[in-house]
This record gives structure tokens, C-alpha cells and sequence, in this order.
């Protein structure tokens, strides 16, 4: 899963109607695969769902509260990584359930609930599933539910947006833009993180703030067991060089990471992150923006209630 669920709630009712809003980019609905899955979702849910989009640059968290204060018992936030992390958001800490009908290109929190891809399937599987809380993680004040991280990988994020933008949203694209960032790879960041308490200072290409069960294990990294404990696994990139960075990538495609070798592991509820430089790109679940050092990771107090998808 992407973070680590807590018990369940009871056997779950038939919703009434209107206690279901789906969330969408307004973008969504002039894509026509978007547009369809969509609608295929909206069958399955019937009366009970309403529709509602929201336009990019716009606080996704009105459109979230005026769902809420319309009655709705579950949002389900229709796209990727980055509209589930924003829709939770808005939903941390409340009564009304999040959902997930995974539109984007990655979907792994969709994958790590292990929701189909299908959206009558995903529809489906969200009637029948269950009620859980979730611990997740805040980068400064906003939610993620995946991961967050400094250096490289925020860097490769950017050079895929640049790539999109001319060639499409394709997978193939999206490798290439982790070939272009590597060559480009100057030096590693000189970093001070302390780890509930504990001061360290570290060189290294790549900090990875994880809270995703489904990242770890499909990668083959440490770090499950600070998961299922409600911590973070952060992985600490060994990398000094251009040419040992593309050694880590290869053994992260193929599986055969290895802590000590490879990355360092910190296992930690709260991380302060100062780099040499003032400022710096972040990641968040997909999402990126250059802020000011220091960086402060920490676990939510609040939980966050999802829907569980239920078996199909």
C-alpha cells in the first residue's frame, strides 16, 4: 500500500445518492481517454456519484470542501499521483473517505492499494471496498502519500515536464529524460540531517524521503519494516559520480540494490534537511517546487481516511 493502513471499519452500506463526488482536472474532461474513463466510472457509481472539476492553478481544496459540505461521505479524486496527493490534502484529518481512479501515467499509490487499471473495475472494487485511517507524511505542510526527495530525482522530474511538453506523455519519454538529467550530473549535495535527533552530515546525489510499501518492494529496497512502524524510510544516495549514478540507476531497473553499498537507510517519524545551497528543488509525490533550506519532513498527527479497495 502506499502508506500503512490501520484497522477497518465495518461491512459498508450501498451510498446514497450524492454521496460520492469524483474530482477531476478540468483537463481531464477535454482528454478523450481521460473523458471516458471517466464516464465508464460514473456508470458504475450511479446516482450516487456526482462530478465535479477543477481548473489547474485553482486550490484544489475548495473544490474538496464544497464536496464535503454538499454531504459527501467520499471524494474520489480522478487522475494521478498528484491529484490523489492534493485531494488528500484537503481531505487529512476529516470523516469523509478518500478514493482513487487512477488516470495518471505512474499511479502508485492507485497500485499499491491495488486498485485495477480499468476504471469500471476501480469503480467497482470502491463500492465494494472498506474504510481505513493511514499515517502519511507532510513536507513542511503539505501532504504526500508516496515519497519526497532533494537532488537528482526532483531534477529528472523537471526534464520529464520539459520533454512532455514537446514529445507527449509516453514512458519511453519519460527514460529519456532520466538519461538527459544524468548527463548533466555535476556533483552531489552537501547536506545536514538530523533524524529525530540525530545530526549527520552526507554528500550524496539523492535524498528519498519513502512512505510507500508498493515503491519499496517493487524495487527491491530497504526500509518496509520504518513503513509498517508509521516512519519514513530514507534512503540516502551513495553516488559520487556521473558514471556511478548510472551503476545505481541499472541496479535499481534490475532489482539488485543494496543498502550499505548502494544507499544508506535512516529509519525516522521527523527529518530537518539543510543543504549548502539556499534554495532547492523538492518532489513530492510527483509534484515539485524550489524552496529555501531547511527542508522538514515529519509524520501527520491526523489520520487520513481511504477507501480500501475490496477484492473483485
Amino acid at each position: 500500500m502506499g502508506a500503512n493502513p490501520l484497522p477497518a471499519e465495518s461491512t459498508p452500506t450501498a451510498p446514497a445518492p450524492g454521496e460520492i463526488c469524483v474530482i477531476a482536472n478540468a483537463k481531464s474532461g477535454t482528454n478523450a481517454r481521460d473523458a471516458e474513463a471517466i464516464d465508464r466510472a460514473l456508470q458504475v457509481f450511479g446516482d450516487a456519484a456526482v462530478l465535479q472539476y477543477w481548473e489547474p492553478g485553482e486550490d484544489i481544496s475548495e473544490t474538496v470542501r464544497k464536496a464535503v459540505d454538499g454531504g459527501a461521505r467520499m471524494v474520489v479524486a480522478a487522475g494521478g499521483d498528484g491529484t490523489v496527493m492534493a485531494t488528500a490534502q484537503a481531505l487529512l484529518g476529516t470523516d469523509t473517505a478518500l478514493a482513487v481512479l487512477p488516470l495518471g501515467t505512474f499511479n502508485y499509490f492507485a497500485r499499491g492499494l491495488g486498485l485495477p487499471e480499468d476504471p469500471e473495475e476501480a469503480a467497482q472494487a470502491i463500492l465494494r471496498g472498506r474504510r481505513h485511517q493511514i499515517s502519511v507524511g507532510l513536507a513542511g505542510s503539505r501532504v504526500f502519500l508516496n515519497n519526497a526527495s532533494l537532488g537528482v530525482y526532483p531534477a529528472i522530474l523537471k526534464e520529464r515536464e520539459t520533454i512532455y511538453r514537446r514529445w507527449g506523455r509516453r514512458r519511453l519519454m519519460a527514460h529519456w529524460s532520466v538519461i538527459k538529467t544524468f548527463l548533466r550530473f555535476q556533483r552531489p549535495m552537501k547536506m545536514k540531517i538530523t533524524a529525530d535527533g540525530e545530526t549527520r552530515s552526507v554528500r550524496a546525489p539523492l535524498l528519498f524521503v519513502a512512505r510507500s510499501l508498493y515503491q519499496l518492494d517493487r524495487f527491491g529496497l530497504s526500509g518496509t519494516d520504518a513503513i509498517r512502524d508509521d516512519k519514513f524510510a530514507v534512503l540516502i544516495g551513495r553516488a559520487t559520480s556521473r558514471g556511478k549514478l548510472f551503476k545505481i540507476t541499472w541496479r535499481l531497473i534490475t532489482g539488485t540494490m543494496q543498502e550499505g553499498r548502494d544507499y544508506d537507510l535512516i529509519s525516522a517519524r521527523e527529518l530537518v534537511v539543510e543543504t549548502a545551497r539556499p534554495r532547492n528543488l523538492i518532489a513530492f509525490d510527483g509534484e515539485k517546487s524550489r524552496e529555501k533550506s531547511p527542508f522538514t519532513f515529519r509524520m501527520a498527527d491526523a489520520p487520513l481516511t481511504i477507501i480500501l479497495p475490496g477484492p473483485e
